[in-house]
């Protein structure tokens, strides 16, 4: 037996050998086709692998043609072997890589100066500690120990919007500290 070159060919072979093996698998195919190939259509955007989604589909069916019970139900079990197929695909697929000239990874940032987050640090810290009592410990609990301001409220005994009201007034004095401006 020679091999088929073209795929043509190898599709005719398939076919009258389907034929004789399984004749209703055959005038099924005829009858159907074009209408399971609407479907296979509606699942790709390219006709080219609606065709291929299709016929590897009528493989399977092929394939399983004597174990299928209800042959009234084949337009349901072609479409579910479309619609199985079409999700094995998709998760298959595969990222297509192109060659250029530039990389498309972002450059990673430099690491920050450990002498220049020192000093800013210490610049925070100075800035904090001139602050009043009151406000110094309602933006420490807030954001150095990362309470709530209901939790800021109990540990300290004043209600939440005595908390919200100091902590404002005292990042606007931090926004002002002439230490901090070059921070901005």
């Amino acid at each position: 037996m020679t091999t088929p070159v073209c795929t043509g060919a190898s599709r005719a072979v398939a076919a009258t050998a389907g034929h004789r093996r399984y004749p209703s698998f055959s005038s099924y195919v005829r009858a159907r086709g074009p209408v399971l190939l609407r479907t296979a259509r509606s699942l790709t955007a390219n006709p080219s692998d609606a065709e291929d989604l299709l016929q590897t589909a009528l493989t399977k069916t092929y394939v399983a043609w004597e174990r299928i019970e209800d042959h009234r139900a084949l337009d349901g079990y072609v479409r579910r072997a479309l619609v199985n197929t079409r999700t094995s695909q998709w998760r298959k697929r595969k990222v297509d890589e192109f060659a250029c000239e530039e990389l498309p990874e972002k450059e990673a940032a430099p690491a920050p100066d450990p002498a220049e987050q020192q000093s800013l640090h210490d610049a925070m810290w100075r800035a904090v500690l001139k602050l009043p009592d009151r406000q110094r410990a309602m933006v420490v609990l807030r954001y150095y120990e990362d309470l709530s301001e209901v939790q800021t409220a109990e540990v300290l005994g004043v209600s939440v919007g005595t908390v919200k009201s100091a902590v404002s007034r005292a990042l606007g004095k931090l926004r002002e500290d002439p230490e901090l401006t070059p921070v901005r």
